[in-house]
């Protein structure tokens, strides 16, 4: 990878385009999982590949080249997400089909989990995926979000409490409506 990675940063285009090819789909389900929204996510992947390109000269690690990716991509994402709240929203709804032989449950938790994290501001989502979804260590959020640790570690203990206080509000919902 460190050859492609040289490569790249000479302006082979192709070289680059393996790298990112090999790259998309984790930075798009991680661009996902902030947004919410799979336009906004593919805006922030395409944006932050552009980006990438053009700062891939200054690229110094070039065996973190993931971690440098995954970074430039979680910034346009928030930057997304910023530019997101000022713009009227229309909803689209989405259907992944009907529950099959037993799968009813984990949609069932699937959806539970996507409501409470949509909730959320993108700053929280931002760091729960990077810890539960990407499996990052808390100074690897710092760096990928450019936080100083205490913040990293601050935003990850918010994050938890807003999810869980959401996953608790859904739950008393839930059971008022089997109440009533």
């Amino acid at each position: 990878m460190i050859d492609l990675v040289e490569r790249a940063q000479r302006g082979d285009a192709d070289a680059f385009g393996l790298l990112a090819g090999g790259v998309t789909d984790r930075l798009y389900a991680t661009a996902y999982l902030v947004l919410r929204d799979r336009a906004l996510a593919e805006d922030a992947v395409q944006e932050g590949l552009v980006r990438a390109w053009t700062e891939l000269p200054r690229l110094r690690e070039r065996d973190r080249f993931e971690a440098w990716i995954r970074r430039i991509v979680l910034r346009q994402a928030l930057d997304e997400a910023r530019r997101a709240r000022s713009r009227p929203r229309l909803t689209v709804l989405e259907h992944d089909g009907p529950a099959v032989d037993g799968h009813h449950d984990a949609i069932g938790v699937r959806d539970w989990l996507d409501s409470a994290l949509a909730r959320l501001t993108p700053e929280h989502r931002a760091v729960l995926v990077l810890r539960h979804y990407l499996g990052l260590s808390v100074p690897e959020i710092a760096g990928a979000l450019d936080l100083r640790l205490g913040t990293a570690k601050s935003r990850l203990h918010h994050a938890t409490q807003a999810m869980r206080a959401a996953l608790d509000a859904d739950a008393r919902a839930d059971a008022r409506r089997h109440l009533a």
